[in-house]
């Protein structure tokens, strides 16, 4: 194994990424080389740390040694000096059971332990009295929302008994029975807010994170169920962020930090609009974590006029950065043509503008303009090709047709169909009555109705060029307020490209975790199967941050697949007095793997002692 480094020009500057290979020989005495781990942008410390570590597990293995192995009819004799009995083993008869998965098992209990969500769960959900650890299936659920999400009927009938979750917990199938599993959901949402207290405070532990800035957005998760019969649950109708209309849902409101560790979340009904859900959650994070000096980053459509003059006018004053919709550059646009444009970074500039106890930042970024040009170029391309082949159609179209074709072509180009202008002409001709001589000549009485006629209709378009030059001055422009009047720019555009971390997290909790759909109808089985989501998902980021320490290229879907290879099974060895000694193992882990466990500094634990059965009885 080695690292191979590859160059890349990015921003005028040039960039190296970094990967580990290793060369394999081929029957044929080709060497191949194979991709093993992809590491990303390494500082000097990190590429030395890999390079010792690839030097430490990527020699090749020691060469073979000769054992004697001695069948059951020709073992040695036991020695007078021995004082344990000695056993024979019939190798010939050896087998191999129950293969489960072990690796990525085992690591989500480690990062459940370095968040002390152990003994967290185990004072909050003490034992049944009929002797149930509430902790322990929750761990379950949490960990299998973490490694293989799904439903809990498939925890309960496929997943736990191909997974090595019993043998880590030290339990067996009783954490997997389905009434468990769903009573488990009934006890958890009177811990939320403890919950969130003790995350905080251990990921200020381990990594020293910071709440000054907060990032707060609203996405939706839908459902596969029927609607409900009443309206005043969770499940409700509204606007989809997941483009299912068709389906009932809930919102889900969320606050992180720059780093993607988050404070907070509340489940509100699907039908909750955003600009009313910043009030409630600003009184709730200064009433659990008190007032401090904090900045509220959003996007547009969450704050109202009315909650950022609460924020202005509150002592002491809420700090926040909020993007503004670009219809509002049409009465600020006089006043900033006089403004000078400051370099906030390389290919983005500012501008400032101080206004009524606000300053409105207007950001210009050079990458966004060329994505929002080429994007806007080819929606326009296709929507006019589309147009033009109406019109040059030989034979014309009906009304409806023309009308239906326009709408198709306007569906693919969005909203820039607006910069084109459409009109439609209809015309009415008489049909030929030739080939109709022979028919009823009661037919003849419908032409006063108009049945005698055909109406078809032509279309005509052009492009409106002035609409077109005011959105290519805006395009890749973004109007920011904020009451921090004091801000660097460059640090101003830096809190507002951090809201993608937001995004990130929804999008985690919807594609690794299996967020979405939600099976759940009632209430407080749905909060509590996103609350369940939430904790793998600070499993999840306590492994992501983890692995920037290492490499920022790794991933922690990557991580957790390659650490899911590791298998366990039982070895039973039958003996020669009818009994069997069964070694669990599990099985040993290849080199990229041991390169993983020694960046994030674990120890894989010792295998477990081996268990010899009592002699079968004689017949």
């Amino acid at each position: 194994m080695f690292l191979r480094c590859s160059k890349r020009r990015k921003d005028g500057k040039e960039h190296l990424y970094w990967s580990v290979v290793e060369n394999r020989r081929l029957h044929d005495g080709r060497v191949l080389q194979r991709h093993v781990l992809y590491l990303g942008e390494l500082n000097g410390r990190q590429e030395a740390s890999w390079r010792k570590t690839v030097d430490l597990f990527g020699q090749d293995d020691a060469a073979p040694q000769q054992v004697a192995l001695f069948p059951d009819d020709l073992a040695p004799a036991a020695s007078p000096d021995d004082t344990l009995p000695m056993v024979s083993l019939r190798l010939s008869a050896m087998s191999l059971r129950r293969p489960r998965q072990w690796g990525a098992c085992w690591l989500g209990c480690e990062l459940w332990q370095q968040l002390g969500l152990d003994a967290f769960w185990r004072k909050h959900l003490p034992q049944g009295r009929e002797g149930t650890r509430w902790d322990l299936v929750l761990q379950t659920l949490a960990l299998y929302r973490l490694i293989d999400p799904g439903s809990e009927w498939r925890l309960h009938r496929h997943w736990f008994d191909h997974s090595a979750i019993a043998d880590l917990l030290g339990s067996d199938f009783t954490l997997a029975d389905p009434h468990r599993l769903y009573a488990c959901h009934d006890k958890l949402l009177t811990h939320k807010r403890a919950l969130f207290d003790h995350l905080t405070g251990r990921w200020r532990d381990l990594f020293k994170a910071k709440y000054e800035v907060l990032l707060y957005d609203l996405t939706s998760t839908y459902f596969e169920s029927d609607p409900p019969e009443k309206s005043d649950g969770l499940r409700r109708f509204g606007y989809s962020r997941d483009k299912r209309s068709d389906c009932v849902q809930v919102v889900i409101a969320l606050i992180v930090t720059p780093e993607g560790f988050p404070l907070a979340y509340e489940v509100l009904p699907g039908n909750a609009l955003d600009k009313t859900t910043l009030k409630d959650f600003l009184a709730r994070i200064e009433e659990q974590y008190g007032k401090a000096d904090r900045v509220w980053v959003m996007d547009r459509g969450i704050p109202t006029e009315e909650v950022l003059t609460q924020m202005r006018s509150s002592t002491p004053p809420v700090s926040y950065l909020v993007g503004t919709p670009k219809g509002k550059l049409t009465t600020l646009e006089n006043d900033l043509l006089d403004r000078e444009w400051k370099h906030a970074r390389p290919k983005v500039r500012v501008k400032l503008l101080p206004k009524e106890g606000e300053t409105y930042v207007l950001a210009e970024s050079g990458d966004r303009i060329l994505k929002e040009r080429s994007m806007r170029r080819r929606r326009l391309r296709k929507y006019l090709a589309a147009l033009d082949a109406i019109t040059q159609r030989k034979r014309p179209l009906k009304r409806d047709a023309v009308h239906q074709a326009i709408g198709a072509a306007k569906k693919e180009a969005g909203r820039d169909a607006r910069f084109v202008t459409v009109s439609v002409q209809q015309h009415v001709r008489a049909k030929d009555k030739g080939k109709d001589k022979g028919k009823d000549k009661d037919k003849d009485k419908d032409k006063d109705n108009g049945k005698d006629k055909s109406e078809t209709a032509t279309l005509t378009y052009k492009l409106d060029r002035q609409k077109l030059r005011e959105a290519r001055r805006r395009e890749g422009r973004y109007l920011l307020r904020t009451n921090l009047t004091e801000e660097d720019p460059a640090k101003l555009w830096e809190y507002y490209l951090q809201l993608t971390e937001v995004e990130q997290a929804f999008k985690e909790l919807k594609g690794d975790l299996a967020l979405r759909p939600i099976h759940h109808q009632l209430d407080h089985r749905i909060e509590a199967h996103i609350f369940i989501s939430f904790l793998a998902y600070a499993l999840q980021i306590t492994l992501k941050a983890r692995l920037k320490q290492s490499a920022t290229g790794l991933t922690p879907r990557a991580v957790l697949e390659k650490f899911a290879v590791v298998q366990m099974l039982d070895v039973h060895l039958p003996t020669t007095d009818g009994r069997e000694v069964v070694l669990t193992r599990y099985t040993q882990p290849e080199k990229e793997l041991q390169l993983l466990l020694d960046q994030l500094k674990l120890t894989l634990p010792a295998q477990p002692p081996p268990k010899i059965t009592a002699p079968a009885n004689p017949t």
